[in-house]
């Protein structure tokens, strides 16, 4: 009894030796973060289409990948109304996984939606939005470096005065949407591109505190042309279609942004300041699809891109071949790091 006792310890120490000595098993592994589907994308803003401009331009751009890729596609408009921001990210998480965003006023509602949401793809349009779990990746536009051609355009058109209806005081003129940093960084740099050409220029601006309504935008304009600004500069998204309408009314000249207004008033829109949104959602989500996306990325888009640009197509032949020469030295210039353009600082 007492050997088989011994036996029986024997064999038990044995088989815990041998047990401990060999492979452990495994620990299950976590699973693996389910990936993005791109088969759904979202355009979510915070203003509202039909501006022929800013918002309008990401529209084509969505409309183009939606043909290029076979997607599904939703564009949600807040509609500048603060009490949709937050039901509009809802909707857009609910809905896709790809959620290119304008996020003027939730920025830090876009934040808590990017944390809490870390496998979602946030690509926000125009300024840098960085969350703390470092996911949403932004595109910010040098604009500084386009509106500053507009105000050589602007510049070199107000002294010279053998253009039609130019008068012989050197004013030039801007209105904007509203005052915040990006409006300030395009009047910023338009006027130092107008006093590049002659330092004696002077800009008078208007705010509108509005972005939609024509009336007040063309009101604001045809006060700058009563105190002696022969161009204005619309920054005012769909509020700035008033600026073009009363350069057509008093027969004088104005720039139009973000897309090509130059047809909008013939043969008053000298140029206008592009800034392709549309184009920059394209280029995004291609990276998206052949997986060279980066989160969390600033990308920043200046006249090298493509992205922004100062255009005269359109406008009816009304300004001198001088003029556009001269811009196209600088934009090459501002390109190649030989002009460097001041950037805005608030």
């Amino acid at each position: 009894m007492k050997k088989l006792f011994v036996l029986v310890s024997l064999l038990t120490i044995l088989t815990f030796v041998f047990t401990g000595c060999g492979p452990k098993a495994a620990a299950p592994e976590a699973p693996a973060a389910p990936a993005a589907d791109t088969t759904k994308v979202v355009y979510l803003i915070n203003g509202a289409l039909g501006d022929n401009a800013f918002y309008d331009s990401g529209q084509r751009g969505m409309d183009t990948i939606k043909q290029e890729y076979g997607l599904e596609t939703r564009t949600i408009e807040d509609g500048y109304d603060a009490a949709q921001y937050e039901p509009g990210l809802e909707a857009a998480v609910n809905y896709a996984d790809v959620i290119f965003v304008i996020s003027y006023g939730y920025e830090d509602l876009l934040k808590e939606y990017a944390d809490k949401y870390p496998n979602k793809i946030f690509v926000n349009l125009d300024t840098t939005v960085q969350n703390s779990k470092n996911t949403i990746t932004s595109v910010d536009y040098i604009e500084e470096e386009s509106a500053y051609l507009a105000g050589i355009v602007a510049g070199m058109m107000t002294i010279d005065t053998n253009i039609p209806n130019i008068n012989a005081d050197k004013i030039i003129g801007a209105v904007g949407g509203d005052q915040d940093p990006v409006i300030d960084a395009f009047m910023f740099a338009y006027e130092n591109g107008a006093k590049s050409v002659d330092p004696a220029i002077v800009m008078e601006k208007k705010y509108l505190g509005d972005w939609v309504d024509t009336a007040k935008g063309k009101q604001a304009t045809l006060q700058l042309y009563d105190l002696g600004a022969d161009i204005v500069f619309q920054i005012a998204a769909g509020a700035g279609l008033g600026v073009l309408q009363a350069s057509e009314e008093r027969n004088l000249y104005s720039i139009g942004v973000d897309t090509n207004q130059n047809a909008l008033a013939p043969g008053h829109v000298t140029c206008s300041d592009i800034k392709d949104i549309g184009k920059s959602i394209i280029t995004v989500f291609k990276t998206i699809k052949d997986g060279t996306f980066v989160p969390g990325q600033v990308i920043n888009a200046g006249l090298a891109s493509g992205s922004i640009d100062v255009v005269f197509d359109d406008n009816g032949g009304i300004v001198p071949q001088n003029i556009i020469d001269k811009v196209n030295e600088v934009r090459q210039k501002i390109i190649s790091g030989e002009t460097k353009v001041e950037i805005y600082v608030p």
